[in-house]
């Protein structure tokens, strides 16, 4: 996708602006990208957007058209426009790779370069980063709960806009769902795109016979039937029968049928008794309408025997309690060579200062057992204390057995992206990996397993020092 430099907050063209009338602006800045809570009250999150986030700083520039825009604001200086004209992104960016599960306060992004332009990627940053992610993870749920079955991406109608709808497209595909009937994202990004047809092709009919036999007589190798137009057992399903009947005469073999409505755990039941008895044991059930999470796990709890999950609006908005958004902030964390710290009377809200490594320690079996930020120069030993960055009354020492490695990567130096990103299909073996790891519980729908984030003992140490130092002390009221 092609961005604007004008995809941005207006406040971050009049800080680069003051910035630049102070000064300060070619100040060394690193400023960190993350999150304080898991959306979905879920446990984590499934990290997307990364390749469009640097594709936007690898190609970021003011065109004639951005600079006469923003003259016509009467707001800013002649010289700060000048300087515009010459604005680039030549820093370096540390990220995990995309489908990477990630955790509460642990940074995502690190952005280092002069405080001018590390700044003014905010806000285009966090539009990619934020909903890419958002929708990977809520793909995971979905395809967690699916267990076996396939689910399918059918929001475009409902996602926010045409851009919305790509984004859902490749984000879904990272977290697990790997088909999408929008064709746009398919040409775009080489996901299978996938379909049925509308009610209105059986109502453009005389009856619902007549219409799936001139379906199934364009599509002979790829039919899919919607069958619950008039009436799912009594017509739609013994009418795809006789269908289904008369392709095999020809040679042909239909692929399945799509219920919409009703009760669909039931109706999956007897379609599927109903295609067994007539010897179609291979035909899918595509199931659509309003579907989420939670609903198909309930569904294959009450023995549901629904192959396919198509899933439209939950999906492509986000919906779901504790969902919509994913409140990803960036904060300033050093500037000109010195540690930075936001100090607040919420702790959870204070940030974790200075450059870091993220490290996650694993299990002898493998599975993951924390992340810990620490200082890029700290080695970790069994013993250390380390403690929750949101309660530092929290803490507890690591224990023998673990080993450690460094969820994130440099992916850009001095404006340059690194290396080329890898396929989707990459990304979305890495994800389902990822999950497979996680500490029991972690994938509950309710109540799940809280994954532990920790800072280091140094960390910690230089937090500490920090916020004595950055304390403000309250007036003295007067006698």
């Amino acid at each position: 996708m092609t961005y604007s430099a004008l995809m941005t907050d207006l406040y971050e063209l009049t800080m680069l602006a003051g910035y630049f009338e102070e000064g300060m602006h070619e100040q060394s800045a690193v400023f960190d990208l993350f999150f304080r809570e898991a959306p979905y009250k879920g446990s984590y999150a499934v990290f997307a957007g990364l390749e469009p986030a640097l594709d936007y700083l690898a190609n970021l520039q003011f065109t004639t058209e951005d600079i006469d825009y923003l003259k016509s604001l009467g707001i800013f200086k002649p010289a700060f426009l000048d300087y515009l004209k010459g604005f680039r992104f030549r820093g370096k960016v540390i990220a995990p790779r995309e489908g990477t599960v990630v955790f509460p306060h642990a940074p995502l992004l690190s952005v280092e370069g002069s405080l001018a332009e590390a700044q003014f990627v905010e806000t285009a940053l966090l539009n990619i980063v934020n909903f890419q992610t958002l929708v990977a993870t809520k793909a995971a749920r979905l395809s967690v709960a699916a267990g076996e079955g396939e689910v399918i991406e059918f929001g475009l109608r409902r996602a926010q806009g045409p851009d919305g709808g790509l984004s859902v497209a490749r984000g879904a595909y990272i977290g697990g769902v790997r088909s999408t009937s929008n064709v746009e994202a398919g040409q775009r990004f080489g996901i299978p795109v996938k379909g049925t047809h509308a009610h209105s092709w059986i109502m453009a009919f005389a009856d619902e016979l007549t219409a799936f036999r001139a379906y199934a007589e364009c599509f002979p190798d790829s039919c899919v039937l919607l069958v619950d137009t008039y009436d799912t057992l009594r017509s739609g399903i013994p009418n795809a029968i006789t269908v289904a009947q008369e392709l095999r005469a020809k040679g042909h073999e239909m692929l399945g049928v799509r219920l919409d409505s009703g009760d669909l755990t039931y109706l999956s039941k007897e379609t599927r008794r109903m295609f067994d008895e007539a010897g179609f044991p291979e035909l899918k059930i595509v199931a659509s309408n309003e579907l989420d999470e939670q609903v198909i796990a309930s569904m294959r709890t009450e023995g549901s025997r629904v192959d396919i999950y198509g899933v439209g609006t939950k999906l492509a908005t986000c919906a779901g309690d504790g969902g919509g958004a994913l409140g990803g902030v960036y904060k300033l964390v050093r500037f000109a060579d010195q540690a930075r710290l936001k100090v607040t009377s919420d702790i959870a809200k204070s940030t974790v200062p200075d450059r870091k490594k993220l490290l996650r320690a694993i299990e002898a079996d493998n599975t993951f057992a924390m992340d810990i930020m620490c200082r890029e120069e700290e080695t970790l030993l069994a013993g250390d204390v380390v403690y929750d960055p949101t309660n530092p009354s929290r803490y507890k020492p690591l224990p023998e057995g673990l080993r450690y490695e460094s969820v994130r990567e440099t992916v850009m130096q001095q404006g340059v992206i690194l290396k080329p990103s890898p396929c989707l299909d990459e990304l979305a073996d890495h994800c389902a990996e990822q999950l497979r790891r996680l500490p029991n519980g972690s994938l509950r729908l309710i109540n799940p397993h809280s994954y532990k984030v920790s800072i280091s003992p140094q960390l910690h140490a230089l937090r500490e020092q920090l916020i004595k130092r950055y304390k403000v002390k309250a007036p003295e009221k007067p006698a």
